[in-house]
């Protein structure tokens, strides 16, 4: 593969050229799938469908859609049209959807029907909208390719990411940033044509664009996508489409464990399977023991980020492999910092900071955001680990109060000034707690105010209604006082010890 790559439908036009037959994308929800000709034909045609609803280069088209192979090809569409794919998070409600859509400026929301009922209260604050339920309804075929110029700058996806100040921050990744971070991931991990990759992660996020399907595009190889994530039914898919690697996150792995105590199924292929790539949290030590030797598959563990594309680490797919370290950089710089920025000495703690081709340009009309996380050279990513005498990096905790439940990254900022709307509520505070299943659960701690008297379960609905499900505190724990510091912020570390203790 040429280093010479200027833009995704470049990327894509070499996989033509070379393999116009070979299979290049699965639906496993209903058997569907696409030659690399086949799916650059698609992709024509739905860029057809977004340029005749005015759609240009530089704008942004939202994608409001379930994971399908639908969804992969409005990824491509877009790049087509040199316009920016702003991928939603399914799991958000109305409102938070609506500040997305608001905040990114789109020119259009490309929905799958399934999703109108969430945007119906929406409608009046919403750009154009366009069904997209089937590839085959985009009729607007071309034989001509759009001859808009893009190059390595062009940007290519705004992803949002939840915001410390409560507000989701937009992640500006480009063409280059993209194709940089599949070029590592597939050289790294030794992907090549022979490999077939399973999406069961969600396309909203990284995980899935960098890891599963950009990857299998730069190596050549192919792609399944699975609606979601189904432990009864997954190793069945192994066999069915011959997986040799997929995405995952530590809950699927328990999962799988507790669904298949015994290990796979009598009678099904999995000798084709790699390892399972794992990431957004670290795996248990328990956990990934016992799946290896339950299902004889190697867990590689890996680092990253939106705004580093997807992945910085991964172990290596080898016998240099260390559990409980998320490995060594995959092509970008990383380093371990103290306050002032400078380098600390192995084994000591400091943020993990970042640089290379795979970081995100900017946050998008975040100036604030931008100077405090770009300083020095270098990506300050929030997160504390160190490095070991091998180069081998470790993360113990983050700078900030963000949970990880399930592989989705939440900050309680956003929770809290849910709670504190509430007529009841005096003070709050939410932090994550351990769990077996997600690894951190969101729990909330309460003031009433004095005569007050919501209960549990009524706070629960109330964020329930303003908040994504996997973002409400699944319980509240009611205080006198919230412990404060010297300047009187909140001490959620300290909650968070007593609510785990």
């Amino acid at each position: 593969m040429t280093a010479e790559l200027r833009s995704i439908p470049e990327l894509l036009q070499q996989r033509v050229t070379a393999t116009p037959e070979k299979p290049f994308l699965f639906s496993e929800a209903d058997k569907r799938q696409f030659t690399y000709k086949e799916f650059e034909a698609a992709v024509m045609r739905t860029a057809g469908l977004l340029a005749a609803n005015g759609i240009r280069k530089g704008d942004v088209v939202s994608l409001l859609l379930p994971n399908s192979v639908e969804y992969v090809i409005a990824y491509f569409a877009c790049w087509q049209l040199g316009a920016l794919a702003g991928p939603i998070n399914s799991l958000l409600k109305s409102q938070e959807i609506a500040y997305v859509i608001s905040n990114s400026e789109a020119k259009a929301l490309l929905v799958n029907s399934e999703f109108l009922p969430v945007i119906e209260p929406l409608r009046n604050e919403l750009p154009a909208i366009i069904h997209f339920d089937n590839e085959a309804e985009a009729t607007r075929a071309t034989d001509t390719k759009p001859t808009t110029e893009i190059d390595c700058e062009h940007e290519a996806i705004i992803i949002y990411t939840s915001g410390t100040t409560g507000k989701p921050k937009g992640c500006l990744l480009t063409h280059g940033n993209v194709i940089a971070n599949a070029r590592q991931i597939s050289s790294w991990l030794g992907f090549t044509e022979k490999d077939r990759l399973l999406t069961i992660m969600p396309l909203f996020h990284m995980n899935a664009v960098s890891v599963t399907t950009m990857s299998a595009l730069y190596a050549g190889g192919s792609t399944v996508v699975s609606p979601k994530f189904s432990a009864s039914r997954f190793w069945q898919i192994i066999s069915d489409y011959e997986i040799t690697s997929f995405g995952s996150v530590a809950t699927m792995l328990s999962m799988l464990l507790s669904t298949y105590p015994d290990g796979v199924p009598a009678g099904l292929k999995t000798d084709q399977l790699r390892f399972a790539m794992c990431g957004s949290a670290p795996v248990p030590a328990e956990v990934l023991r016992r799946f290896e030797e339950t299902f004889n598959c190697l867990v590689i563990e890996g680092y990253g980020l939106s705004e580093s594309t997807c992945r910085s680490t991964f172990n290596p797919p080898d016998q240099r492999r260390r559990p409980g370290s998320c490995g060594l950089p995959i092509g970008n710089e990383m380093s371990v910092v103290d306050e002032e920025d400078r380098e600390v000495p192995e084994g000591e703690l400091g943020e993990i900071v970042l640089r290379g081709e795979n970081i995100l340009k900017g946050y998008y009309k975040n100036d604030t955001a931008n100077t405090t996380a770009f300083r020095n050279g270098w990506f300050h990513t929030g997160d504390i680990g160190y490095r070991d005498a091998d180069g081998f990096y470790y993360i113990v905790d983050r700078k900030s109060d963000m949970i990880i439940r399930g592989g989705e990254n939440i900050y309680p900022r956003e929770i809290d000034e849910v709670l504190y709307q509430h007529s009841d509520i005096a003070a709050a505070a939410a932090v994550g707690v351990p769990d077996n299943l997600y690894g951190e659960e969101v729990a909330a701690v309460v003031v009433l105010k004095p005569g007050a008297k919501s209960s549990e379960q009524e706070i629960i609905d109330y964020c329930k209604a303003r908040l994504a499900d996997f973002k409400c505190p699944k319980t509240v724990h009611f205080v006198d006082d919230i412990p404060k510091g010297p300047t009187g912020k909140l001490l959620k570390r300290e909650l968070a010890k007593m609510l785990s203790a």
